[in-house]
């Protein structure tokens, strides 16, 4: 029986976290059926240890080792080394900056990790999306206490559309819903209360926003989803447990998205 070829690796070494290197090899790898390679990424390379720990993985599985290391020294070295041990090497930076610097007259900086410090902002941004995103609706409790807020509410008091508001802002925020007949996650009290804020609503607004919503899902018909009477109840409900957790509350009657994101924005500077 034929032995199983091993999948071809990809290192990618650089002096920052390596996501350029990183994206700039899986837009290439996009072209072949997914999983044909491996990609292993080696970030915050600045010692030549380092780079000689990568070049012993890489060689007795011919893999090949992409970097973008901009510490000439560095460069040189891996360049050397991979050439001693015959493993193969692609420079995914260095000719372009040849290039710039011929053209421009200008040296290089040679510090890594450098455009994601100019650009620092950005990838904040998508971090606190991609983190309101995967702990909407109560997802993944265990990383509340990495959110810069907690929002907890019963159905269309303005959670996620807050929380998404709110991170594209670059706030990590999570967000909660109150669910009747369910028990609350006990976690909540575990967080700093002031980072823990209740949305609560006038009732009758919030029958609107209900039955609005019923609409758009062509559903009709009686149900404790839009009856006043359990609405009432719910929103008596959650400031009982607001009060009990000693959370920050804010009233979103009459309010838009941009209105109440602003106040909790006000609150969390605040606590700075």
């Amino acid at each position: 029986m034929p032995l199983t070829q091993p999948i071809p690796t990809i290192f990618v070494v650089s002096g920052g976290v390596g996501a350029s290197g990183e994206q700039l090899v899986r837009t290439m790898l996009a072209q072949f059926p997914e999983d044909a390679v491996r990609v292993v990424t080696i970030g915050n390379v600045r010692r030549p240890e380092q780079i000689e720990e990568v070049i012993q993985q890489a060689q007795p599985i011919g893999a090949l080792v992409a970097f973008t290391l901009v510490d000439i020294s560095l460069r040189e070295y891996l360049l050397q080394r991979t050439g001693q041990l015959n493993v193969d090497v692609i420079d995914l930076m260095g000719p372009l900056i040849g290039w710039v610097s011929e053209k421009t007259g200008l040296q290089p900086s040679g510090q890594p990790g450098l455009y994601r410090q100019l650009h620092r902002d950005y990838y904040d941004r998508i971090a606190a999306i991609e983190y309101a995103m995967a702990h909407d609706d109560g997802k993944n409790a265990e990383g509340w206490p990495q959110a810069e807020a907690v929002l907890v509410g019963v159905s269309r008091a303005g959670k996620t559309p807050i929380s998404l508001y709110l991170a594209v802002l670059g706030w990590k925020v999570a967000n909660y819903p109150l669910v009747p007949q369910l028990p609350v996650d006990e976690r909540l009290f575990s967080l700093d209360p002031k980072r823990v804020i209740g949305l609560t609503i006038d009732p009758d607004q919030l029958l609107q926003f209900r039955q609005a919503r019923q609409r758009r899902l062509g559903t009709t018909g009686a149900s404790a989803y839009v009856d006043p009477e359990v609405i009432y109840d719910e929103i008596k409900a959650a400031m009982r447990i607001f009060r009990r957790g000693k959370f920050k509350i804010i009233d979103m009657t009459d309010k838009t998205i941009e209105m109440g994101a602003d106040e909790i924005i006000q609150h969390l500077q605040s606590l700075r």
